[in-house]
């Protein structure tokens, strides 16, 4: 094959990749919180930002027996170490299956948070807190890369199995650590991410393993203390420090 040909297969070659990249067309972008951070898992938290969003169906969803951080839900509040008096925010609280737990142990000179980013689950959380008669829980509209609560307002953030709706989590955690009063403390539970042991629901459906969360929780500028032994099987739960 001469020269001439070599140059001439390759330059239709290049053209047709250009042509099949056209065809393709460009990646649609990754969206951005306000403060620049890309989104790790774009779309996780469409389905609760819908204003169809059937709370009866995931109240049945997440308040079944079988659903380990629910039956287990006094033994997780009782490993929090709560004191009566203290401010504990519940980010993440769904259909508000820990309120009473949390409300009874901080007791009426406490104050209890009730932070989600879903506007069915917010009405939802003040029916309940209205039923329950639990008069130290306030309801808090969150944003996906902030809790919304005030500077130094939290003695403690409890994150069950929310973490990994974390859009935008290094904004999330900083809004966190500033929400924390000093020497306060975040923990967390959340799903174990194994790889032929995690179903593969939960493979698709969590980003990422426990090693990951707790790197990103640490980068924040939270210590980590404990891993308590609350009898979880599909979950861990973590306990940091904010100094």
């Amino acid at each position: 094959m001469n020269r001439t040909l070599r140059c001439w297969i390759a330059c239709v070659g290049l053209q047709s990749l250009a042509i099949a990249a056209g065809c393709a067309g460009p990646s649609a972008p990754v969206p951005r919180a306000p403060s620049g951070e890309e989104s790790v898992f774009p779309g996780v938290n469409e389905t609760f930002l819908s204003d169809d969003l059937d709370v009866e169906a995931f109240t049945q969803r997440f308040e079944g027996e079988s659903r380990e951080v629910y039956a287990l839900r006094e033994q997780l509040a009782d490993a929090l170490g709560l004191a009566p008096g203290d401010a504990v925010a519940d980010i993440g609280a769904g259909t508000g299956f820990f309120l009473a737990a949390l409300s009874n142990r901080i007791g009426p000179a406490g104050r209890l948070y009730a932070v989600d980013i879903a506007p069915r689950f917010l009405e939802h959380l003040k029916d309940r807190a209205q039923k329950e008669g639990l008069q130290n829980v306030s309801v808090v509209h969150g944003q996906e890369d902030s809790v919304t609560l005030p500077e130094a307002s939290i003695d403690l953030a409890w994150i069950c199995d929310t973490y990994h709706h974390f859009e935008y989590p290094q904004s999330t955690l900083a809004s966190l650590y500033q929400a924390l009063r000093p020497e306060g403390h975040l923990v967390i539970v959340d799903f174990h991410r194994i790889p032929g042991k995690t179903s593969k629901f939960l493979l698709d459906h969590v980003r990422a393993g426990q090693e990951v969360f707790r790197a990103e929780i640490e980068a924040a500028g939270f210590v980590f203390e404990a891993e308590p032994d609350v009898g979880l099987d599909e979950n861990y739960m973590l306990r940091f420090r904010r100094p």
